[in-house]
């Protein structure tokens, strides 16, 4: 199994959208105005979509994250792009760095390569 899509909910999706393609770097694959926005991760997909009215928003502090795979090379160029745009990093270990995004969401990107069964990062 490998990851086909995840979907993040916004009350504001192009400004999501906007923060992950400028911080990650992601590519723009789809805008489909007042629907979904879809962000390139490899073979998969970031899709940011729009919350529905009253519904509930990312918990404050809640430490559920999701990590990106970079390089060592990558992490320390998003740490760098992190600080040009004051963006915050929460926490930083030998391999993961944390921030929040504008929702209040915990991201990560991690150059840890030591799943069993993944090839190393490049």
């Amino acid at each position: 199994m490998r990851l086909h899509h995840l979907a993040l909910r916004t009350a504001d999706p192009p400004a999501l959208a906007r923060w992950y393609v400028h911080l990650f770097g992601l590519d723009l694959w789809r805008d489909t105005p007042g629907a979904s926005l879809w962000l390139g991760l490899g073979d998969a997909a970031l899709m940011i979509e729009p919350a529905a009215p009253g519904e509930p928003a990312v918990p404050a502090g809640s430490m559920e994250f999701f990590a990106l795979r970079v390089t060592p090379a990558g992490r320390d160029a998003f740490v760098a792009r992190c600080l040009a745009a004051a963006v915050p990093v929460e926490q930083q270990t030998a391999f993961t760095v944390y921030v929040r995004d504008p929702d209040g969401r915990r991201v990560g990107v991690s150059c840890f390569d030591g799943f069993p069964s993944a090839p190393p990062v490049e």
